[in-house]
């Protein structure tokens, strides 16, 4: 999903999620939903827990310094912390090095293209190009 340079990723992952399409190995339909999402810390809002929850899906999420202040600050009423799974979190920078790998293409890092169209097929590009580096 390609959305305009200036807008937060994390008011679109409820359309993210919606397109996810993962094709199972013998038949039967795809898999919509995945095990867990996992996210830093910019996705750590309560609309987007509560979306993953109610979809049934684990969040793999660290609060923000200022969310676990906000709870301490309410003493016995501030509920909870979400748990967090470290070693799927360690995960993570994996998805980052990709990131940082498609940012070496100044027009992706920039986003000079003024198309969605254009800038997808930039990145498809530079994928198709990091997979046959990698055989």
């Amino acid at each position: 999903m390609v959305t305009g340079g200036q807008r937060n990723d994390g008011a679109m992952l409820t359309e993210v999620l919606a397109d996810i399409r993962v094709p199972r190995l013998g038949p039967g339909r795809p898999r919509t939903r995945p095990d867990a999402v996992v996210a830093d810390r910019a996705y750590s809002t309560g609309v987007n827990r509560r979306e993953l929850s109610r979809r049934g899906i684990r969040a793999v999420i660290p609060q923000k310094k200022d969310e676990i202040a906000a709870r301490k600050r309410k003493g016995p009423t501030g509920g909870r912390p979400p748990s967090l799974d470290t070693e799927t979190y360690k995960g993570r920078n994996v998805v980052e090095r990709s990131f940082a790998l498609a940012k070496q293409w100044r027009g992706l890092a920039t986003r000079y293209d003024k198309l969605a169209i254009t800038y997808r097929a930039a990145v498809i590009l530079c994928a198709c190009l990091a997979w046959l580096r990698s055989l």
